[in-house]
C-alpha cells in the first residue's frame, strides 16, 4: 500500500490559457487548465543528484514549503489533499443544500455534513449523547456483564479489549472466517508503554494527563479523575507486555492459528464464548482464527488481576475517548492536544469544516465517493492507466524470467501468480446500499454509531457468504493504492489518477515516474516479504523452494540492514524490518516502472529533451516530485515506531542508491547515492 499514512505532490501551479476576445475564440472550446507536469523551479542545483538526490530534485520546494501550524508534515501529498479537499467541500455544501430524498447519497452526505458543522448543537450537548453508554458500562455487577457491555459498544464504535470481525480466511481464499485480534491500547504502539529515553516518559506523562481530562470532563473530580487514570494505564502496560510486536505483526504464519470454540473456550475460559458471539450476532461457525493467542491468555490471567472497578473504568474510557472527536470543543480539544500536538507536533487545529468533512469522509465516505467520481473523475483515465498496468506487467513477466537468484520451478509460480492479478481502477463496479441508514442532521453522534453498526453488520454477515469480488477497501476519493494478497488485487482509487501521479497532458516520463511507480509498486507487493507468502489465488500457501527463499532472505537482510542505517531525528532511525514491504515495494516498484518507460519509448520514439533534461532523468525526477516532504521531527519519530513505511527522504533516495539506473541516467560514478556493488539491492 502507499498510503500514508502516505503519499505525496507538488502544489499544482496551475497555466490558464487566456483567449482575445474574438468571435473565433468564444466559439472555440475552451481551453483545459493545465497542470505543468514539472517545475524546474524547485530543483536546488547547488547540490549534486548523485550526493542526494532528494535535495537536487527538490531542495528549493522545501525551503520554500515549511509545514503549517495545523499539520504535521507537508508534501505534494499534503497539497493534492487539500485541493482535493476543496472538490469535496462544493460537493457536501450542495448536498446539505440539496436536502435530498431520504436514504439517497445527497441525503445521506448533506445531512452528515450538517451534523458534523453544527458546532451549536454539538457544543451544547457535551457528553449528554454518551452518558446513557457510560451509565451502562457503570451498571456492570461481573466481568462477564462487562464484557457484553463491551461488546454492544464495539457493534457502534468503541473497540476494548481485543478486535472480533469476519474476512477471508488467509489459508481458504474461497471462504470468510472470524478472526480475534489483539488489540485494547490507547497509544499508538505497545514500545510507547516502556520508555526509553525522556521523551518517551513524558508521552506517557501526558497520555495519563489526557485520560485524566477525558474523566474530568464526564464530570469526575481532578482527585478521582487521576486514580481512574493511574489504574488504566497500569491495565494498558499489562496489555502491551503481552502484545506482538509490529515486526511479528507482519508475518502472516505467526498470526493465524485455527481453532473450533471450543479450543478458544480452553484458551480463555474467562469468558463464555458462546454467549459472547450470539451477543455480538454472529452466525453460527465451526472454526476461528486467533490471530494471537498468548495475548488472550494472558489477558484471561489479567482479568483476575485487577479488580472489576478498574476495568469498568477502563472500558469507560476508552468509550468516551472513541467518540471525544464528535463531542464538545473541549473533548475535542483534549483529543487534538494529545494525539496531534503531542505525538505529532501539530499546533493548531484545522477549521470546523475541514474537520466536518473528514468526519463525512470515515463515515459517508462511499456516498461521497459516488458524488465525487460522477463530478471529478474522467473515464479515459481508466483505459491510460490499465495500459500502464499491462505494460508494467509486461516488464515484470520478463524480468522474472530472467532471474538469476531463482529457479525455473519457483518462477513458474511466480509467473502463474502474476497472471492471476485482478485491476480495480478508479470506482467500484457495484457500490453499497447505505439507504437503511438513518442520518439526521442535528445528531452527530448518532449518525456516527448508526453507520458504525450499518458497517459491522455488513461485515459479521459475510459469515458463510460467497467471497465479494467487487468490494473495495478504499472510497475512490482517497488519494492512494492497495494491494489484497487474499483477492491477489491491485486497486487505484479515483483521486489517486490526478497530477502529480497521473497528467494526461503530461510526457510519459513524468507519468511512469509518478503513477507507473506506484502501479510497479503495488505488482511488488504480491512479491514482497509478505505478499509473496501467498499464492495467486490468495491462500497462505509456499509456493517457494527452500533454495530461492534463501536468496530472497539474503537480499532482502541486506535491504534491512541498509534502511536500518537512515537516522530521522537524534537516536531514532528507520525500522528495517518494519518497514521492509514497503522498502521492497518501492525499489521494485520503480525498477519496474522505468522499464515500463523504456517499452513506450520504443513504440513512440525517443523524445526530446524537456527542460535540459532527458526522459530518464525525468522520470526520477517524477518519483521525487511524488514523495518530496517536510515534517516535524514528532511526527518522524512516531513514524518510525508504529508506521510500516519508510519516512518519505529514504523513499526518494533509497531505493535510488541501488540503481544502476539511476546512477547511468545522471552520470554518477561516486557519492552518497552510489551503494558499493557489494551491498547494492536489486531483488526483482
Amino acid at each position: 500500500m502507499i498510503k500514508t499514512s502516505s503519499l505525496i505532490i507538488i502544489p499544482s501551479l496551475l497555466l490558464v490559457a487566456v483567449g482575445c476576445s474574438t468571435q473565433e475564440n468564444k466559439n472555440q472550446e475552451p481551453e483545459k487548465e493545465i497542470t505543468p507536469a514539472f517545475d524546474i523551479s524547485q530543483i536546488d542545483s547547488s547540490h549534486s543528484a548523485c550526493d542526494d538526490f532528494e535535495q537536487f530534485a527538490a531542495g528549493n520546494w522545501l525551503k520554500n514549503n515549511p509545514v503549517p501550524e495545523s499539520e504535521s508534515r507537508w508534501g505534494s501529498f499534503n497539497v493534492l489533499h487539500d485541493e482535493n479537499e476543496l472538490q469535496l467541500k462544493t460537493i457536501v455544501e450542495e448536498a446539505s443544500s440539496a436536502k435530498g430524498k431520504k436514504g439517497t447519497n445527497l441525503q445521506l452526505v448533506g445531512d452528515f455534513y450538517t451534523s458534523a458543522l453544527d458546532s451549536t448543537t454539538i457544543n451544547k450537548l457535551g457528553y449528554e449523547p454518551i452518558k446513557p453508554h457510560l451509565d451502562k458500562i457503570n451498571e456492570a455487577a461481573t466481568i462477564a456483564d462487562l464484557i457484553t457491555t463491551s461488546v454492544e459498544n464495539k457493534k457502534i464504535g468503541s473497540g476494548a479489549f481485543f478486535g472480533f470481525y469476519v474476512y477471508i480466511d488467509a489459508k481458504n481464499s474461497d471462504r470468510y472466517i472470524t478472526y480475534l485480534s489483539q488489540g485494547g491500547l490507547g497509544l499508538p504502539d505497545k514500545s510507547y508503554y516502556f520508555p526509553k529515553d525522556e521523551r518517551g516518559e513524558n508521552i506517557l506523562a501526558e497520555y495519563e494527563k489526557f485520560i485524566t481530562k477525558l474523566f474530568v470532563l464526564t464530570d469526575n473530580s481532578e482527585e478521582i479523575a487521576a486514580q481512574k487514570a493511574k489504574n488504566i494505564i497500569k491495565i494498558e502496560t499489562e496489555l502491551a507486555s503481552n502484545s506482538m510486536d509490529r515486526v511479528d505483526l507482519r508475518d502472516p504464519h505467526k498470526t493465524y492459528h485455527k481453532m473450533d470454540k471450543a479450543g478458544l473456550q480452553k484458551l480463555m475460559p474467562a469468558i463464555n464464548w458462546q454467549d459472547f458471539f450470539a451477543t455480538a450476532e454472529f452466525k453460527d461457525f465451526d472454526t476461528l482464527v486467533v490471530r494471537q493467542p498468548d495475548f488472550f491468555k494472558a489477558l484471561n490471567n489479567s482479568f483476575k488481576k485487577f479488580p472489576l472497578a478498574d476495568w469498568k473504568d477502563y472500558v469507560a474510557y476508552h468509550f468516551i475517548n472513541d467518540f471525544s472527536g464528535h463531542l464538545s470543543i473541549d473533548f475535542e480539544q483534549a483529543d487534538f492536544d494529545f494525539y496531534s500536538t503531542t505525538l505529532k507536533g501539530v499546533k493548531q487545529m484545522k477549521p470546523q469544516w475541514k474537520r466536518a468533512l473528514g468526519k463525512s469522509n470515515n463515515y459517508v465516505g462511499q456516498p461521497l465517493g459516488k458524488l465525487f467520481v460522477e463530478k471529478h473523475f474522467p473515464e479515459e483515465s481508466k483505459q491510460m492507466v490499465l495500459d500502464m498496468i499491462h505494460n508494467i506487467s509486461d516488464v515484470f513477466k520478463e524480468r522474472v524470467q530472467q532471474l538469476d537468484w531463482m529457479s525455473d520451478e519457483t518462477k513458474s509460480k511466480a509467473l502463474e501468480k502474476l497472471s492471476k492479478f485482478n485491476y480495480k481502477i478508479g470506482y467500484p463496479d457495484k457500490w453499497k446500499d447505505y439507504s437503511s441508514v438513518n442520518i439526521k442532521p442535528t445528531t452527530l453522534v448518532q449518525n456516527v454509531m448508526n453507520m458504525n453498526y450499518h458497517n459491522y453488520k455488513e461485515n459479521i454477515d459475510k459469515l458463510g457468504k460467497p467471497i465479494d469480488k467487487d468490494e473495495w477497501g478504499m472510497n475512490p476519493q482517497r488519494i492512494n493504492a492497495y494491494y489484497n494478497p487474499t483477492m491477489n488485487e491491485i486497486v487505484f482509487p479515483a483521486a489517486i489518477l490526478q497530477p502529480p501521479f497521473f497528467n494526461p497532458e503530461a510526457d510519459d516520463a513524468i507519468n511512469y515516474g509518478g503513477i507507473g511507480a506506484v502501479i510497479g509498486h503495488e505488482f511488488s507487493h504480491g512479491f514482497d516479504d509478505k505478499g509473496s507468502q501467498f499464492d495467486g489465488d490468495g491462500n497462505l500457501k509456499n509456493w517457494w523452494t527452500d533454495g530461492d527463499l534463501k536468496n530472497f532472505g539474503e537480499r532482502t537482510a541486506r535491504l534491512v540492514n541498509q534502511f536500518n542505517n537512515y537516522e530521522v531525528a537524534e537516536g531514532n532511525k528507520v525500522n528495517g524490518e518494519l518497514t521492509l514491504g514497503e522498502n521492497i515495494a518501492d525499489i521494485a516498484g520503480l525498477t519496474l516502472a522505468y522499464y515500463g518507460l523504456q517499452k513506450a519509448v520504443e513504440k513512440k520514439g525517443k523524445p526530446e529533451l524537456i527542460d535540459g533534461f532527458d526522459h530518464n532523468q525525468r522520470f526520477f525526477l517524477g518519483w521525487a516530485q511524488v514523495w518530496h516532504t517536510n515534517a516535524k521531527d514528532e511526527f518522524l519519530i512516531n513514524q518510525v515506531k508504529t508506521d510500516n513505511h519508510s519516512p518519505t527522504r529514504y523513499r526518494i533516495n533509497g531505493p535510488l542508491v541501488n540503481m544502476n539506473e539511476f546512477h547511468n541516467a545522471f552520470g554518477c560514478k561516486e557519492g552518497e547515492m552510489v551503494a558499493a556493488d557489494s551491498l547494492r539491492v536489486t531483488i526483482w
